[in-house]
């Protein structure tokens, strides 16, 4: 199912609350409240998953470093191929904040 059919009031609400956070502590304690801890390590497993496909490892490396299932790793490249392009525009940010600035 498509965000759009999703979107709404609540949905609005989750990803203002998102957008509102002003560092990494507030988002650790955030999602901590928010979430389980199987529901944040499985976002966090797929953006791996997503870096990993993106800079050409196999679906057997992926497996192995990350414990993703190949249905997960199956969903995230059609995402990378077919979707919105998000998991590229994140993994570029958060890349280009890591890198030293000369």
């Amino acid at each position: 199912m498509q965000i759009n059919k999703l979107r709404g009031k609540e949905l609005d609400q989750l990803f203002k609350s998102i957008l509102s956070l002003k560092n990494l502590e507030e988002a650790y304690e955030f999602f901590d409240d928010l979430c389980t801890i199987n529901e944040i390590q499985s976002l966090a497993q797929r953006l791996e998953v997503a870096r990993m496909l993106r800079d050409g490892y196999t679906y057997h490396k992926i497996e192995t470093e990350t414990g993703a299932s190949t249905a997960t790793i199956s969903r995230v490249k059609r995402c990378l191929n077919y979707g919105n392009d998000s998991y590229r525009m994140a993994l570029d940010r958060i890349e280009a904040q890591e890198e030293p600035q000369d």
